[in-house]
């Protein structure tokens, strides 16, 4: 051999290998090109050579990756940490992935340098070879790209001075990936993992040809499919032995169909007062949801069949199946030995079998209640309700309901009448419970909640006041709708019962009356996200009454100006609900600017133009699409009928149209009001508001404020100045937060007519987080006018031109500034495209109030 190339070696030396491989470089140079990919590869010399300074290691070899040594473990872990992070951000800065494969071991390896002559023609300065080089080379052959892979060896050397590390050490992972085989190494070698969190893949690497994992006989997979298959034979074997009962894969808050309860004792008093008292007993869990009966018989309309069509195994696992429940439930009472036997039967929908069964007898018809408890009971643990659970959510029938079986039939039947909005017959049954048990708490419910739904809320307000009395007469459900009914009929409705219905829809988050009347309670306030999350809990295919769900989802999408989705919602609102578009939906297509399908949809609800107490509210619309339209003449003819038509309807009907018909005579000069026109009419508002008992002090406020800003519109800074502070302690006394809003709003203009248009713009900016009415905006672009600041004033223009569909939608004081909102966008819109002549044709209006 030449001298020149012959080694001269040291004794062996336990050293920590390293070795690392950059995955993919040849692609990488594909992909970048040469010139970047040789910059690419400059910056990465640079890195190695920092962090070989940095943890003091000495570089053998980079021809395919890198070699290194280093005296301790813990510096060769230093290093490798930091070059995966380093390639990181190398790669970040090209929007190129970078990773390495890196191997450590420690071990003997002998070491020797290379003569000059011989560096000279292209030998290494120094030579390292020994076992321990190999085995460092399979462990990063074996590692995934970013994993750094550790022998056994190792390991515990660098675990134990991670401490060294600082902060990063005690926040490193460690994973071992078992015992594995290296081609060329006669003992299996258990191999480790380290990585930081988010970097590190902590995943076993790819068995391949040259490392697999080592696997006992026993788990190799011919060995396991011969155990498999003793298994099967023996399994299979114990199954027909002890066969087990049918069961259904039921799971929390699944629904179940309740069909007609069979009732095989002859007397009839026990056909509705048992399937309603099965319902309230089995509704008291958290766990089952229980399809309601309305809901039951429209999947049955939807079936072409008749709604008085019994629910029985064949029918009600049908509509089971078309409404996604996972079971049905067959209740039977019959006498058998002389005795009342109350029976349930848990049918799987799918097949129509049996899979439960429960029964308890009792003497009489009086101890089918308590039977009924104990069945329905029953049934809940066996479809896996926990009995803590089922002990804690159950009262007794007698005491949640009542004990007389006369009483529950009458509630029973007001429940049917009142879900078909049979109002008259369902009033009937509820006070005719209530005359029988005076103690029957769902009845006075039941009484309270058919004068609400007339919008008679002095009628209802008593037989809320006693259901409070006989609140521990309540199930838990009840109980929480009733606080919440109690907290919208109390002080601050507005502050004090968004909150309880939230909590009604959080305990029972199936529950349709907490889910919609908190969606409703944030449309109100203008919190649209929140309102569509909690709406579209409320449409799932098992509710009654999705559609109206539906129908509120529309308005929300319209009032975000997502057209597309609010025609869909409003069109699954009409086909759940079997009824044509109404007037939403036209709002929406108006919105879009379809005027022509607005105006056919609004004149077919109006029954050809005629104005009568039926479809007085959809003067609303027909209204604003005239101002839109800037059809003045025809929107004061509308609003000159509607507001005659509605001399005798309800407050909140009678006094917004009043106050359209004021607005479209201000906005059209056509007779516009006079001063002490608009403020006779505000007290007139303001008077009702105060009088005892009154539930819509929110609304009323809203609709007093409303007559504020129209006087102001039209310069009338006097009429503001008498009317707002009685405005003003009414808002205080409701607490609501969009009249809150108005007020302010009012007091901003009043700012701008006194001459100080600057402090209104503050006031009115502070209003703006997304929730604030539109008149904000309007009153802000005027304010802005004023200011001379005209570039900011078209911005805000712009704005109101282009949320179409939150001026038609807003339900601020029953829609009392629908018009006013309306005539502005439109008017923001024709005047948008021409911003010096919008400067010029608005700033005298502005200066005039």
């Amino acid at each position: 051999m030449n001298d020149a190339h012959r080694p001269n070696p040291d004794g062996p030396q336990l050293r920590t290998l390293l070795l690392t491989d950059l995955c993919d470089s040849t692609t990488l140079v594909e992909r970048l090109g040469d010139g970047p990919a040789a910059g690419l590869f400059r910056e990465h010399d640079r890195l190695v050579l920092q962090l070989q300074q940095r943890w003091r290691g000495r570089l053998i070899d980079r021809s395919d990756g890198l070699l290194l040594l280093f005296e301790r473990p813990i510096d060769g872990l230093g290093f490798a940490l930091d070059y995966a992070r380093g390639l990181r951000e190398l790669g970040a800065s090209r929007k190129v992935e970078l990773k390495a494969r890196a191997g450590l071991h420690v071990g003997e390896v002998l070491t020797w340098r290379n003569s000059d002559e011989a560096v000279r023609v292209g030998a290494k300065p120094v030579e390292v070879e020994g076992l321990a080089k190999p085995m460092a080379g399979r462990l990063m052959a074996t590692a995934r790209p970013g994993q750094i892979l550790l022998s056994a060896v190792a390991e515990p050397l660098a675990h134990r001075a991670a401490r060294e590390l600082g902060e990063r050490g005690q926040q490193l992972l460690w994973k071992s990936h078992g015992r594995w085989r290296f081609k060329g190494v006669p003992e299996p070698q258990e191999i480790y993992e380290v990585g930081e969190p988010g970097i590190a893949p902590l995943r076993a690497p790819p068995n391949g040809p040259k490392a697999w994992r080592d696997i006992p006989l026993w788990r190799r997979p011919a060995a396991l499919a011969a155990e498999i298959a003793v298994l099967a034979v023996i399994g299979t074997g114990i199954w027909f032995a002890t066969r087990p009962q049918p069961a259904i894969a039921f799971n929390q808050r699944d629904w179940v169909v309740v069909g007609d309860l069979r009732n095989l004792t002859g007397q009839s008093v026990l056909d509705d007062s048992l399937e309603q008292a099965f319902r309230i007993s089995l509704e008291q869990s958290r766990y089952v949801n229980v399809l309601s009966d309305l809901k039951a018989r429209d999947t049955l309309d939807r079936m072409h069949r008749k709604p008085d069509t019994v629910l029985d195994r064949a029918i009600a696992s049908e509509i089971a199946l078309r409404d996604g429940a996972r079971a049905v439930i067959l209740p039977t009472v019959a006498e058998v030995g002389g005795r009342v036997r109350v029976s349930a039967e848990v049918i799987d929908p799918h097949t129509q079998t049996t899979v439960y069964a429960e029964s308890a007898d009792g003497v009489g018809a009086a101890s089918a209640l308590a039977s009924i408890d104990e069945v329905t009971g029953a049934l809940r643990g066996k479809l896996g309700e926990a009995l803590k659970n089922i002990e804690k959510d159950s009262e007794p029938l007698p005491k949640v309901a009542t004990g007389n079986l006369d009483a529950l039939r009458a509630y029973a039947l007001g429940s049917k009448a009142y879900a078909h909005r049979q109002f008259d017959e369902a009033l009937q049954y509820f006070q005719r419970a209530v005359q029988i048990d005076s103690n029957f708490a769902l009845a006075h419910m039941g009484v309270m909640r058919v004068y609400v739904s007339n919008a008679d809320t002095d009628a209802a307000r008593p037989y809320l006041e006693k259901a409070q009395q006989l609140r521990d007469h309540l199930t838990p459900r009840e109980a929480l709708y009733l606080d919440a009914w109690a907290a919208e009929f109390g002080p601050q409705p507005s502050l004090r019962a968004p909150p309880k219905w939230k909590l009604l829809a959080g305990v029972y988050p199936d529950y349709f009356a907490g889910r919609y009347q908190y969606a409703w309670s944030e449309f109100l306030a203008n919190r649209f996200d929140s309102a569509l999350a909690a709406t579209t809990a409320a449409t799932a295919p098992q509710e009654p009454l999705r559609n109206v769900a539906f129908e509120l989802a529309g308005r929300v999408h319209l009032s975000q100006e997502r057209y597309a989705k609010a025609i869909e919602s409003f069109k699954q609102a009409e086909a759940s609900g079997h009824y044509p578009p109404n007037r939403r939906h036209a709002a929406a297509l108006a919105a879009m600017r379809r005027f022509d399908e607005a105006n056919r949809m609004l004149d077919a609800l109006s029954a050809d133009g005629d104005i009568g107490s039926a479809n007085l509210t959809v003067q609303f619309e027909r209204i604003a699409v005239a101002l839109d339209q800037d059809d003045l003449t025809r929107a004061r003819e509308l609003s000159r009928k509607a507001a005659e038509a509605a001399r005798d309807a309800g407050l909140l009907v009678r006094h917004p149209m009043r106050f359209t018909d004021l607005l479209v005579r201000s906005v059209s000069g056509q007779n516009p009001p006079s001063a002490s026109e608009i403020e006779q009419f505000a007290q007139g508002v303001l008077n009702d508001a105060v009088k005892p008992g009154s539930a819509d002090q929110d609304d009323l406020s809203a609709i007093a404020l409303a007559a504020v800003r129209l006087a102001q519109r039209q310069g009338e800074r006097g009429v503001a100045e008498r009317l707002l502070p009685r405005v003003a302690g009414l808002v205080d006394v409701s607490g609501n937060g969009q009249s809150r809003k108005l007020l302010r709003i009012a007091y901003a203009e009043q700012a701008r007519l006194g001459g100080d248009p600057q402090r209104a713009v503050r006031e009115l900016r502070a209003l703006l987080d997304g929730s604030e009415p539109f008149q904000a905006r309007v009153a802000l672009r005027d304010a802005l006018l004023a200011a001379g600041r005209a570039e900011e004033a078209a911005s805000e223009n712009r704005w109101i031109a282009d949320h179409r569909g939150r001026a038609y939608a807003e339900p601020i004081g029953g829609q009392v500034y629908l018009a006013m909102n309306v005539a502005d966008a439109a008017r923001a819109r024709r005047e948008a495209p021409r911003t010096a002549a919008l400067i010029q044709v608005l700033a005298p209006v502005a200066a005039a109030g």
